[in-house]
């Protein structure tokens, strides 16, 4: 990738079949690694087509490389959705949990301040039944 604080560097480099100067902010082995790709592809369309013009040949090899830059991006925002809606999902999981988890549960599964019948639990003194604290 390019870094634009940088000094831009010349780099030699040959794409179909020809060498050249390219400057860049980018690392030269990045920039080579760029150039080597151009040219593996316009090696591709070259012996998919046969002969074909140095400049065709380019055209069609940037048409390739960018289609498959598209699929990739379109992959990439399908991968980014799922991955959001999997993170929604256990986020609200995990939401949940906390909320149960500070809701307070006795031991014979009554909520707090309510008899087995769902009455409150003071008896006739209005006293409250020290198991349910």
């Amino acid at each position: 990738m390019n870094d634009s604080g940088k000094k831009k560097e010349a780099v030699t480099v040959r794409i179909g079949g020809e060498d050249h100067t390219i400057r860049s902010n980018a690392e030269p082995d990045y920039t080579r690694e760029c150039a080597r790709m151009v040219d593996e592809r316009i090696g591709e369309v070259r012996r998919q087509l046969g002969l074909i013009e140095s400049h065709k040949a380019a055209i069609l090899a940037a048409l390739s490389i960018t289609d498959e830059f598209f699929q990739m991006r379109e992959e990439l925002e399908a991968l980014r959705g799922s991955v959001r809606q999997r993170a929604d999902g256990l986020t609200r999981r995990l939401e949940e949990g906390l909320e149960e988890a500070r809701e307070p549960v006795d031991p014979g599964g009554h909520s707090p301040g309510s008899g087995a019948d769902g009455a409150d639990s003071a008896d006739e003194t209005g006293t409250t039944d020290p198991t349910f604290l």
